[in-house]
């Protein structure tokens, strides 16, 4: 079954089609699932504090059709509790966005085993078990997952050992639903790269600061990226103009992974 099949599409193609955002109480969390509500989705937005959530169905596009949904992605029976309530209250579900993630500094001298498995949990469990619960809600309907990586989960930053490690598996992960579920679903992923999510993001790369200096001699477009130019990718990957795509990975960096890491040497 394809994903045009389904559901009538309204003038936007979305009409009546259901998205899960996870950790969407925060960083492009927001910005993703405002952008599904704009597009005409019914838009469940899960993370673990109500109050976040709530702040970001306020703030969120008008006439959006959206929905706060408290609940622990790295726990398997919570999450697959929620998975089947959305699909029971909204009569499918079509879209699920895995965009819960966490980063702490740390190398693998440093890094505490506390900080280690609060990383793990959110960016490889969470997703591994959001993913289980939501499959059988997809597969009846021929939907698609979207993965958020990260351009630290195809190379390497600097004192960013766990989260490296766990933004890996997301690559990979996303290989094998590809393969494994391909005839159901398409699952596929975005990796930003520095991306203004935050308040303490942006002012760290405020314009004429050293840190955005540096950064911009990197970042081919000079200039870290606005959290809508992610949104508008996942926001691509989930619809119908995506239906021939599956296990792609693309990146959302200003072109930093297209370069060998070398200064320009004729500048």
């Amino acid at each position: 079954m394809n994903e045009q099949s389904h559901h009538q599409r309204d003038e936007h193609g979305h009409h009546g089609r259901v998205a899960v955002i996870t950790g969407a109480g925060g960083g492009l969390g927001v910005p993703i699932a405002h952008r599904f509500a704009a597009d005409g989705y019914t838009t469940v937005l899960v993370g673990r504090t109500e109050s976040t959530l709530r702040r970001a169905v306020e703030s969120g596009p008008d006439g959006g059709d959206m929905h706060p949904w408290v609940g622990d992605i790295s726990d398997l029976a919570a999450i697959t509790a929620l998975m089947d309530g959305v699909a029971k209250r909204f009569g499918h579900l079509d879209v699920l966005v895995n965009n819960a993630g966490l980063a702490l500094p740390g190398t693998v001298e440093s890094t505490t085993e506390d900080d280690y498995r609060a990383m793990m949990s959110v960016n490889v469990d969470g997703l591994f078990f959001a993913s289980r619960a939501a499959l059988p809600h997809l597969r009846a309907v021929g939907g698609s997952i979207v993965n958020i990586g990260s351009v630290g989960g195809v190379r390497g930053d600097w004192k960013q050992a766990v989260y490296n490690t766990a933004k890996g598996a997301v690559v990979n992960l996303t290989n094998a639903m590809a393969l494994d579920h391909g005839r159901e679903i398409r699952v596929n992923a975005v990796h930003p790269g520095v991306t203004a999510s935050t308040e303490a993001i942006r002012a760290a790369l405020a314009e004429g600061t050293p840190l955005r200096e540096r950064f911009d001699d990197r970042v081919p477009m000079a200039r870290p990226g606005d959290p809508t130019e992610v949104a508008a990718v996942v926001a691509f990957l989930a619809g119908f103009g995506a239906s021939y795509v599956n296990g792609a990975h693309i990146p959302v960096d200003g072109g930093l992974t297209a370069s060998n890491g070398q200064t320009d040497l004729y500048r």
